[in-house]
């Protein structure tokens, strides 16, 4: 699982499939299953930082538990 944050989701997926990220190219292909969004920069920071803590990791698996990887 990756979390972030970006200001354009598409861009970003495409950039990390194509292993212009060092941190996920051993992952590739990766496909969006669940984004949420946030009204500015720092709303977007806060939870990111809040869905990698414990907490926030085991909220993530509940709510994924059944997900479809969306292909792009």
């Amino acid at each position: 699982m990756y979390n972030g944050f970006t200001s354009d989701l598409k861009k970003r997926i495409k950039e990390h499939n194509s292993g212009k990220v060092n941190a996920t190219k051993k992952g590739i292909p990766w496909g969006l299953i669940y984004y949420e969004a946030c009204i500015n920069k720092m709303d977007a920071i806060e939870r990111e930082r809040q869905l990698k803590t414990g907490f926030g990791r085991a909220y993530l698996k509940r709510r994924l538990k059944n997900a479809q990887v969306a292909q792009w």
